[in-house]
């Protein structure tokens, strides 16, 4: 990508632990790491962590509430330092299996389920950081993988591409502290859709099925994806993400560009995705903090 985000990696242990959920940022992430020298270990998160993509790296195998059996595996391998990272179905209490680790901590772990994601990561990474652990996010850990300012496409946004970026910005920084989503569809100057549960995929295929249905009545090519981090949020965690699974999206959803927030959200597959971007005339800009 063009430019480099401004954050700088921090000083790190080795090995270095990452808690891993679905999806390649995992594996990202190890990859980063392991080009500096520093050795990534993955703890799988059983029915989340890919098995293929975890054999290439040391790797061991954790069920979802087994905290106690998951705090003696990164103390055997000698893992201070972790990151979370990935993605992951939030389980219902009831579904989740409890080790005697996680029965100690009870009362906590209730509270974190009682909120938003955010509320929930930032709870959870308390009963790490209480057992001596250090945990760290991806642009502490991998900066590499972060979206740099300006536009990384040979399309850049227009005026008119502009003042949807700055409603959509005012959008998500108004929803904020609902804990909602980190993105929106803004068009014209009119917000099409918002991101819920469903998350950024969801979202572009309701904006492609209003065009495809006739309740947008825009132009091709007008319109962008607006995405950013919740002011509160603690961003060690859950940062929004983009890749070329996005732009497929906004093509579909017939948009202009794709605005996200340079050196908070990550970027999957950063070449892939810029060739697609370029291929159909769409800018991918990063927008400061």
């Amino acid at each position: 990508m063009n430019g480099q985000p401004s954050t700088q990696a921090l000083a790190i242990g080795s090995p270095f632990g990452i808690i891993a959920g679905g999806g390649a940022m995992p594996f990202a992430v190890a990859d980063s790491l392991a080009a500096r020298g520093i050795k990534p270990i993955i703890f799988g998160l059983k029915g989340f962590c890919d098995p293929a993509q975890a054999a290439r790296f040391e790797h061991y195998w954790t069920p979802i509430g087994k905290l106690g059996a998951l705090l003696r595996l990164m103390r055997s391998t000698h893992c201070r330092d972790l990151v979370f990272i990935g993605t992951l179905v939030r389980p219902a209490i009831s579904e989740v299996r409890l080790d005697w680790g996680t029965l100690r901590v009870m009362p906590q772990v209730f509270r974190a389920f009682r909120g938003g994601d955010d509320h929930l990561l930032t709870s959870v990474s308390r009963l790490f950081e209480n057992e001596g652990f250090r945990l760290l996010g991806v642009k502490d850990v991998a900066p590499d993988l972060l979206m740099p300012a300006g536009s990384i496409t040979r399309a850049t946004p227009d005026a008119d591409a502009s003042a949807d970026i700055a409603r959509g910005r005012d959008v998500l920084s108004a929803l904020s502290p609902f804990d909602i989503g980190q993105a929106c569809v803004v068009i014209d100057g009119h917000v099409v859709g918002i991101e819920d549960i469903g998350g950024t995929d969801a979202l572009l295929a309701r904006v492609a099925e209003l065009r495809a249905n006739g309740r947008i009545r825009a132009k091709v090519g007008r319109g962008v994806l607006v995405k950013a981090p919740k002011s509160s949020q603690d961003l060690r965690f859950d940062l929004p993400t983009t890749g070329p699974r996005t732009v497929d999206g906004a093509i579909a959803a017939k948009l202009g560009g794709i605005a996200i927030v340079a050196g908070n959200t990550i970027v999957a597959e950063p070449q892939a995705m810029i060739a697609a971007a370029d291929a159909a005339g769409l800018f991918v800009t990063g927008l400061s903090a």
